[in-house]
Formats: C-alpha cells, structure tokens, sequence
C-alpha cells in the first residue's frame, strides 16, 4: 500500500492556485470607470506538455446542423370530402418543397372534429412519393381512412419526412 498525501501537506507545484487579477474599463462613455474582477489561471508550466494546446494546431471548424426537411415543406391547401358510403376520408392537398432537396416519405396526421369543435378522431398516413426540391405536388382524393360519420371538419398536418 502506498502512502497518501495528507490534507496538511501542502499543494504541489503542478496544480497553481487561481490568481485574481484586476482590470479597468477605460471604453465606457461615462466619466466613471468600471472595475472589474476575473479569475484566470496560470500557463501551464513546460513539466505538464500534454496540458499544453500546441498553437498551429486549428480548431475545428463548426458546420450549422442541417435543418430538417419539414422546415421547407409545408401544405399550400387541403380540402376533404367522404367517399364509401360515408366512412372514408378523402383528403386533397398541395405539398410545397422549397428545400434545396427533394424529400421522400412524408407523413401527415390529419384531425377530425364535429360541427361544434369537439375531438373525434385522428388518422396518419405516409405518402411513399418523392417532392422534388423547388417545386409542388398536388395529391387527390387519397385516403387517409375511416372517420367516423359526425366528423365535420379536417384539418391536415405535416409530421415527418426524409431527405434524398
């Protein structure tokens, strides 16, 4: 078993204390000038190279993250009617790709409601087609599914979609 350092010991030379170093702001507009307090740690020592960030050495440089494709895919209209024997709704709609891409398998959710405003039921279906970038694309009479017979109103909505 090896010997521990003590708390009474004292620190050794390679971690140095914090020094407090005092700065004036001499840029204000104002007659007064403003003190200001910052802890800044010493330069490591030529002991500890690996501490040591070697200079021409250049940061990574930083990429945006790429957005998602639904930030420049949207529905331009949307209507809906019944079909089959009034069970089935069948949604038209116009997607716009203002992307610099085209996407592919967008899923929408669209929300039936009665005529006073009250939730019925929600329905999602995913389109297997491709909108090309820069352009729209109109879909008619697609069936989302069955909605139940005292749904009034539709209202349609982008959820996902893939990049190409």
């Amino acid at each position: 078993m090896l010997p521990q350092a003590s708390d009474a010991e004292s620190h050794s030379a390679a971690t140095p204390p914090a020094v407090t170093r005092v700065t004036q702001d001499a840029s204000r507009a104002d007659n007064t000038a403003a003190t200001q307090a910052t802890l800044s740690k010493q330069a490591p020592s030529d002991a500890n190279p690996a501490a040591a960030a070697p200079s021409d050495i250049a940061p990574p440089e930083l990429v945006a993250p790429a957005g998602s494709p639904l930030d420049g895919l949207k529905i331009v209209s949307q209507s809906w009617r019944r079909g089959g024997l009034g069970s089935k709704a069948l949604v038209t709609f116009t997607l716009r790709n203002t992307n610099d891409y085209a996407v592919k398998d967008i899923q929408i959710a669209c929300r039936f409601v009665r005529r006073d405003g009250s939730h019925l039921t929600d329905r999602r279906r995913i389109i297997p087609d491709t909108v090309n970038m820069k352009s729209r694309k109109r879909y008619a009479g697609m069936l989302v599914g069955f909605v139940n017979v005292n749904a009034d109103k539709a209202k349609c909505s982008l959820v996902t979609a893939s990049r190409i």
